[in-house]
């Protein structure tokens, strides 16, 4: 027999074998330890080119890549992960850790966001600690000082699409905690938000953008707990507690007079621990094309809620631009169901609504909202509906 076939036969397995390997070697995920790359875990050492080369390699990669940030506490300036030119839309940040900003917050004073994600696809964000240390601009604020800058967001996603965010606790936030901006199917759940109930502008989570789903999460803050602006599609809110803070917020919308409308939001099995507001839409008093259509608030528990049902169309910070006016904004086909508690006020619900441009097909179903221990009230105008079941306090107009 002669040996060339049987080499020929060797040569084949041996280019097939190593393919294979290939192959497979390629697809095994790859991690990068920020610590590896020059991260301290210290608390005071500036450990943000580090994150910013995690992310330049996780980018680069062509397989499933995850940055890795160990125990300890890593020191960030403001850092922004873009992804337009990323190869990978795979990236898992998993942090055992916590982040910590600058404690001076003039060192990222002119800046929207501390930690910045844009144009990403696919990247998850496990775990974590994010510390924004923001008591020092609360005390400026406070103050009334006008060299105050607005402050850094902690956490921000725009123009993304495909995002994750599980396991994250955010504290002390110079000014909104998680901001989804411009973002499409997006899944936070498990997330812990905490800052003091008289910190100024710390919003939860801030909301604009098509396919959002907020799942079994505590969130007690200064602002609102979960606030949903102009341009919010089919957002999904289930097992949120909130409290302290201002509740859960469709707006403000109707600030400009060309403004993306909110529809499609469900609320659901939420509740509320001695909040300034429940379940509320917002909407400026002046004239607007916006909308809030096809919301729904049910199994709600409010526990001491100042105003546990609202809607107000008369909203005017400090009575400017706006005294007087009606909005323009069209609210229509909301849904309050199974909303039981105890109100902190005398009017447990409210519906001030646009004279211009009234509610419309507003359903109440199974409402029962005492105020010490006795029958709370309502109040109601250019409101048009329907009320069906136990509704304690009744409401006039519907």
């Amino acid at each position: 027999m002669s040996k060339l076939p049987i080499f020929m036969t060797c040569l084949l397995i041996f280019a097939i074998l190593l393919i294979t390997f290939s192959t497979s070697s390629s697809a095994i995920p790859v991690t990068f330890n920020v610590a590896d790359l020059g991260a301290r875990p210290d608390g005071t050492t500036d450990s943000t080119q580090a994150f910013v080369n995690a992310w330049a390699r996780a980018c680069g990669s062509t397989v499933a890549a995850t940055i890795y940030v160990p125990l300890g506490r890593f020191l960030l300036r403001n850092v922004v992960f873009n992804g337009k030119d990323c190869k990978n839309n795979n990236i898992v940040v998993r942090i055992d850790g916590t982040l910590v900003a600058p404690a001076d917050y003039n060192f990222i004073r002119n800046v929207n966001h501390w930690i910045f994600f844009e144009h990403v696809d696919g990247v998850s964000v496990l775990g974590g600690i994010f510390d924004s240390q923001g008591a020092g601009l609360w005390t400026c604020k406070r103050a009334g000082h006008n060299g105050c800058p607005n402050g850094a967001t902690t956490l921000g996603f725009s123009k993304s699409k495909n995002i994750t965010i599980n396991g994250l606790t955010s504290v002390n936030s110079k000014m909104y905690h998680i901001d989804i901006d411009n973002c499409k199917n997006v899944e936070i759940q498990g997330v812990r938000v905490t800052a003091p109930g008289d910190s100024p502008n710390t919003d939860g989570i801030h909301i604009q953008s098509d396919g959002v789903t907020i799942l079994n999460s505590i969130i007690a803050t200064g602002d609102d707990c979960i606030s949903i602006g102009p341009g919010t599609t089919n957002l999904w809110i289930q097992n949120v507690i909130c409290g302290p803070g201002h509740g859960i917020s469709v707006g403000s919308l109707g600030k400009k007079l060309q403004e993306a409308g909110v529809e499609n939001v469900t609320v659901k099995s939420v509740t509320f621990r001695g909040t300034e507001n429940g379940v509320r839409i917002k909407s400026w008093g002046r004239p607007s094309n916006g909308f809030s259509r096809n919301i729904v608030f049910e199994h709600v528990l409010m526990i001491d809620v100042q105003n546990p049902i609202i809607i107000d169309q008369n909203y005017c910070p400090d009575s400017k631009h706006c005294p007087h006016k009606a909005s323009g904004v069209q609210i229509s086909d909301v849904t309050n169901k199974d909303i039981h508690g105890t109100s902190a006020s005398e009017v447990a619900v409210k519906f001030a609504c646009s004279s211009k441009h009234p509610c419309f097909e507003i359903t109440v179903e199974d409402v029962n909202l005492t105020y010490k221990n006795q029958q709370a009230q309502s109040s109601c105008s250019d409101a048009f509906g329907s009320a069906s079941g136990l509704i304690l306090p009744a409401i006039s107009c519907l």
